[in-house]
């Protein structure tokens, strides 16, 4: 099945009751009993809803998995993979990465005595080198947040293999409409379902799709033993944003290589984050295990000042500054005051990510509107 058709159909099965095509929103917290323990698959909605299975099953079918795990957030979903964890084990993780990720790593879950090692994962033998006995978990975001720096995945999970580390990929950036990490070797793959998944900045939520029954088992016991599930709405809400997640990623992608090619060529700009220029370091991989260069851009401005970064951050009209991304609108962002506040500066620095960054999640509007609205606020 093509990949348009398995999106809008995925999951999709029409109401037994009363036929209606789009999957009901089971607003219920208990399902009634026959007798005790005697049930139609349902006994109490956080351990099961019938409109978040119909979800799962859509996450699993189009990230190619078996099972699909739904969550109240991403940073739910990714929460859920660490506590597999042990004390004393250890997770190497990109140094390049999503802040919130950052923060529940290390002022959360590092007092539990987890230890996370951060490596530059775009060099494979990076995390070779990292690898040790106690080593449980490689965790990778590609493209990277904010960086998009691209990390080839077959490599990382066949070094993961040999180790006998679990390999998690946060696909979020990508969407299983340009990625798909189970066929390269992951383990798991997470995605913060608010994104491009949902695609219409109205939910939160997050997922994780897995291939192994054992693996799904053991990650279903902690989502319904610690409860962080979403709700029948918002369940159904990625239901509907999933249907048009190809013809959205069209979009996203040929305006983000416009605004790309068009940001690069600008007197005004310094250098452009984006993996699609066929001179950037990742661009080989990324042709290789991506079907597209996605809507997710960075750049720096050769005048970096505070001053002026903050005023080109506060005169888009289209780009609305919000923190975020994946969304049919257009947004800027500031990486190191707003989504990778909570990393220390000097760490953030050190990684490449400067104060003067500048990150778009591009929409889906027109591509020359956009231009006009970032030229305008250069200007």
């Amino acid at each position: 099945m093509k990949l348009a058709t398995k999106l809008i159909h995925a999951g999709a099965i029409p109401d037994a009751g009363t036929g209606a095509i789009m999957t009901p929103i089971f607003q219920t917290s208990t399902y009634v009993q026959e007798a005790p323990g005697v049930n139609k698959g349902y006994e109490y909605a956080r351990s099961q809803n019938p409109t978040r299975k119909a979800l799962e099953d859509a996450l699993a079918i189009i990230e190619n998995g078996r099972y699909g795990l739904a969550f109240g957030s991403g940073v739910a979903a990714t929460d859920s993979v660490i506590k597999l964890l042990n004390p004393g084990d250890e997770v190497i993780a990109a140094n390049d990465m999503y802040g919130g990720s950052y923060r529940l790593f290390t002022k959360v879950w590092e007092r539990y005595g987890i230890k996370f090692i951060f490596v530059n994962t775009a060099d494979p033998a990076n995390v070779r080198s990292a690898i040790s006995a106690h080593t449980k978990l490689v965790w990778l975001e590609t493209p990277t947040n904010p960086l998009m720096n691209i990390t080839d995945i077959a490599a990382v999970a066949a070094i993961a293999k040999q180790a006998n580390a679990l390999l998690c990929v946060d696909n979020t950036f990508a969407s299983p409409y340009l990625q798909n990490p189970l066929d390269l070797g992951a383990d798991i793959v997470m995605h913060s379902s608010t994104k491009y998944l949902g695609g219409h900045s109205d939910v939160i939520q997050g997922a994780l799709i897995i291939n192994d029954p054992v693996l799904r088992e053991k990650l279903y016991f902690i989502q319904k033993s610690c409860g962080a599930v979403p709700g029948p709405m918002d369940c159904f809400l990625v239901l509907r944003g999933i249907k048009t997640l190809h013809v959205r990623m069209r979009s996203h992608c040929a305006n983000g290589e416009k605004i790309a090619h068009w940001l690069r060529s600008h007197s005004r700009v310094a250098k452009v984050y984006w993996p699609g220029f066929e001179d950037s370091a990742g661009y080989a991989v990324a042709k290789k295990q991506m079907r597209g260069f996605g809507g997710m851009i960075s750049f720096e401005l050769k005048e970096d000042s505070e001053k002026e970064v903050k005023r080109v951050l506060s005169s888009t009209h289209l780009f609305s500054l919000a923190e975020s991304l994946g969304g049919v609108e257009s947004l800027i962002n500031h990486p190191a005051s707003m989504t990778h506040a909570s990393i220390p500066r000097e760490e953030r620095i050190r990684n490449g990510l400067s104060d003067g960054l500048i990150r778009l999640s591009v929409g889906i509007e027109d591509a020359d509107d956009l231009i006009e609205d970032l030229n305008n606020a250069f200007d």
